[in-house]
């Protein structure tokens, strides 16, 4: 079997940019919006959907926290998976591209409305492939808040048990929820230790760091299903919002708009 090619760090680098961009201007369409969201999770998906792994049309993808779906569009319209125009209209009545992912939304098997259930989903789409042998991946991607919901323990129980290895999930691990700091609501960790507990592959990583997204997500299969906590921050990484800003629910008026695009410009230099 001939060797895959090694990554394109650069241009996975300059898609994580890209989506980082394409968020800001669709968040600034109404002047506020889930931008933190992209900020973080940016690096991840373009990873996943720019790296290989996931395979649009044949993997399964359950976007448990359906406001994160702002970095999902926007990574499908820079790899043509969608029509970029759609993104002008974004979070609009009517439009194509809801600010929160339903039952309509393009390029997800299944979202939730409740945080929480996601996993589950994925749990019975992971098993459906598995019994009809189609080769399907099934790819979760949740948010640390949602650890605080019984019913995510309950499915990670059940994956382990049955070694689900066609079954990965990535945990956008930000601290950040509604409510505030996550370790003020809830103390999750040793969050690593927990999945292990369970009987999961664990991989707890640096969430922007490109490389180590890539070499879990391509690590070998162990007989069990994998979940990768990715490090992430949710602001610190753009200079331009003050630190006052509401991470979960940012902002934007014109000038704060072209200060971030400035920024994240330069950086594909």
């Amino acid at each position: 079997m001939q060797a895959a090619p090694p990554p394109d760090w650069r241009h996975l680098r300059h898609l994580s940019i890209r989506i980082k961009l394409n968020a800001v201007r669709m968040v600034a369409i109404q002047g506020f919006g889930y931008f933190g969201q992209a900020l973080s999770a940016a690096e991840m998906f373009a990873v996943l959907y720019g790296g290989g792994f996931l395979r649009p049309g044949h993997d399964r993808f359950v976007l448990s926290p359906g406001h994160y779906v702002v970095v999902l569009f926007a990574v499908a319209a820079e790899l043509g998976l969608i029509d970029r125009k759609h993104l002008a209209s974004y979070g609009l009545d009517g439009a194509l591209l809801e600010a929160i992912s339903t039952e309509r939304s393009p390029m997800v098997d299944l979202t939730c409305g409740s945080l929480g259930q996601g996993l589950s989903g994925a749990i019975g789409l992971a098993l459906a492939a598995r019994l009809a042998g189609d080769g399907r991946h099934t790819y979760a991607f949740l948010s640390d808040g949602e650890m605080e919901e019984g019913q995510v323990w309950e499915a990670a129980m059940f994956a382990a048990h049955h070694g689900m290895d066609n079954l990965s999930v990535l945990i956008d691990a930000n601290n950040s929820q509604v409510d505030g700091a996550v370790t003020d609501v809830t103390t999750l960790e040793p969050l690593a230790d927990k999945w292990r507990a369970f009987g999961w592959e664990v991989f707890d990583i640096d969430g922007h760091d490109l490389q180590a997204l890539h070499a879990a997500l391509a690590a070998a299969r162990q007989g069990r299903p994998r979940v990768v906590i990715a490090r992430t921050q949710i602001l610190a990484r753009i200079q331009a919002l003050p630190t006052s800003t509401d991470a979960h629910f940012v902002k934007l008026d014109p000038a704060l708009t072209a200060a971030i695009e400035t920024e994240l410009e330069a950086q594909l230099a």
